[in-house]
């Protein structure tokens, strides 16, 4: 969920986070009878009861900032900790933690000082708390695959590489209110990446004295507007108003339920008889079947998003270790028939590797469902392999009604199309996550929300072979080059190119199946107001209410 940084190509902050606030489906407007996501909060007190009850569909694979990588993830944690800074709705950062920040006029100094504010169990939070965390998640023992978020810190990669030591790490506290960071090279979007989680501190002494500190509710020790009270597994979490949050006063929520249910069909009745306030995305999904009711109704909100929706090639298993026959794979499936039939919300069918939002190709690489190459392509790679039938393959994907239709229609558009006879496996997501990371898979379903709305978001997570994010394994010298000539070039119209370029090795070699650009749909109650979905899909419930 999702997968991210945010780049030079923008001058300003402000200037990118206009971008953001426009991204979505292309030019289409929202359907007719179709809500927009417009939840800002009014002004006048409720009588209503605080409560917030929402689903998350199932277990999070886990609540640790250094670790976290999915949108459930991300949304419980987002609850529960906060930044440096925070985004706002339109995506721009904003002083959190930090209630000031300098930086030096060559781009590469920060300088951050702590407002006064304390952990939910009472423990004062201080810059060496940040410092701690920071190298945790740059420490390989942790493995945190968001680690390479954290490359932009001066000598990050190296430490995280075992080529340096954490003391060698540009972050330190200066003193308890002062956090000073040197990056690696000026990074305009630097305070947008301080409020994504992997920045967020941990309690060094919590985290240190139990290993295990974020496995349950119990010993859970947060900084953010919400505490988690409650975790029964597979089940439920509780989260309440913390009040030692530093901004406590804007928080008007006293209690998030999330249930835990994995049926979205029983999801969508619990919210009709009132039993859940809100159905669907970012943190669960709606059955598919109902959304043209749902639009019809009026009912539905869709909100564009920079997100991609592919699959993944596990490219050192054979026979994904030939380009042609992923892009045999690739070219075969019928985008449109997927967005037309099955997803119905206004998804855009994408044929390279870049949201709408941050294009350099916006009219793509390949033809939607061209059969006739792509049964060329799988007969030249065929014979480049040696071989005159495939192995066994199986498509991936983890527990979800929409993933199990969209991994059908696909299957038999490979058996229509090609031939060929390709197995279903789902999993919950926890295992499905592990599996993927560890290479136990031939096809996997993934999908990226973009961290920031720039290409680099995107195209870093493939520079390396063992990159955290990296679970395709492929890795090409010149591809790796641009990606690291972007990060230091300040002309907006060189990095493009540079990207250009880049993209176009990628799409070459075909690493993932770009399926669609994605966007958020759910319904929620009248009475819920402030819940922030930013044009990247992060949802924040710090300014919610219910009216």
């Amino acid at each position: 969920m999702m997968n991210k940084s945010v780049f030079a190509l923008m001058s300003t902050v402000v200037a990118l986070s206009a971008v953001i606030a426009g991204c979505g489906g292309g030019n289409q407007a929202a359907p007719a009878n179709t809500q927009t996501a417009d939840n800002s909060a009014a002004p006048a007190k409720s009588d209503v009861p605080q409560v917030l009850r929402i689903n998350i569909h199932q277990e999070p694979s886990t609540v640790d900032p250094g670790i976290a990588e999915d949108n459930v993830s991300g949304g419980i944690t987002r609850a529960t900790f906060d930044g440096l800074t925070r985004l706002d709705k339109d995506a721009k950062p904003m002083n959190s933690i930090a209630q000031d920040v300098k930086v030096s006029e060559d781009g590469l100094t920060y300088t951050f000082t702590l407002r006064d504010s304390k952990w939910s169990n009472g423990d004062p939070l201080t810059a060496h708390d940040f410092e701690f965390a920071w190298k945790r998640a740059l420490n390989p023992k942790t493995a945190s695959n968001y680690a390479y978020q954290l490359y932009y810190v001066k000598n990050g990669q190296k430490f995280h590489t075992g080529k340096g030591t954490a003391d060698e790490v540009g972050v330190k506290a200066l003193d308890d209110k002062t956090l000073e960071v040197k990056l690696e090279n000026p990074t305009p979007y630097f305070l947008e990446l301080t409020a994504f989680y992997t920045y967020y501190p941990v309690n060094k002494k919590v985290v240190e004295a139990n290993p295990d500190w974020a496995k349950e509710a119990a010993t859970h020790v947060g900084n953010g507007p919400f505490k988690m009270t409650s975790w029964e597994h597979k089940s439920k979490i509780v989260l309440e108003k913390n009040e030692n949050y530093w901004d406590k006063d804007n928080v008007k929520l006293e209690k998030i339920e999330m249930a835990m249910i994995e049926d979205e069909n029983t999801e969508l009745s619990m919210f009709e008889n009132g039993e859940l306030d809100w159905a669907g995305q970012p943190l669960s999904q709606l059955p598919t079947d109902a959304i043209p009711a749902l639009k019809d109704a009026g009912t539905l909100v869709i909100h564009p998003k920079a997100t991609m929706y592919w699959y993944k090639f596990n490219t050192e298993k054979a026979p994904f270790n030939n380009a042609k026959i992923r892009k045999a794979f690739a070219y075969a499936v019928n985008r449109q028939a997927i967005v037309d039939n099955i997803t119905q919300a206004g998804q855009v069918p994408a044929m390279g590797m870049l949201p709408q939002t941050m294009a350099v190709k916006p009219e793509g690489y390949f033809k939607d469902n061209d059969v006739e190459t792509a049964k060329k392509l799988l007969e030249e790679g065929m014979k480049e392999l040696g071989i005159t039938e495939l192995p066994p393959i199986t498509l991936s994907y983890n527990t979800v009604e929409r993933h199990k239709k969209i991994a059908e229609a696909v299957q038999d558009q490979w058996k229509k199309a090609l031939g060929v006879d390709v197995k279903l496996a789902n999993k919950e997501m926890k295992v499905h996550l592990e599996d993927l990371h560890q290479g136990n898979y031939q096809i996997g379903r993934m999908g990226w929300n973009a961290d920031f709305n720039d290409p680099i978001n995107y195209m870093e997570m493939y520079r390396d072979k063992d990159g955290g994010n990296n679970d395709t394994r492929w890795e090409n010298a010149r591809y790796k080059e641009l990606i690291i000539q972007s990060a230091k070039e300040t002309d907006p119209e060189k990095r493009k190119a540079l990207f250009a370029e880049a993209e176009q090795i990628f799409m070459d070699e075909m690493p993932v199946i770009p399926i669609f650009n994605d966007v958020d749909v759910w319904a929620q109650s009248d009475k819920v107001k402030g819940v922030q979905v930013d044009g990247l899909g992060f949802v924040d419930f710090k300014w919610a209410e219910m009216q």
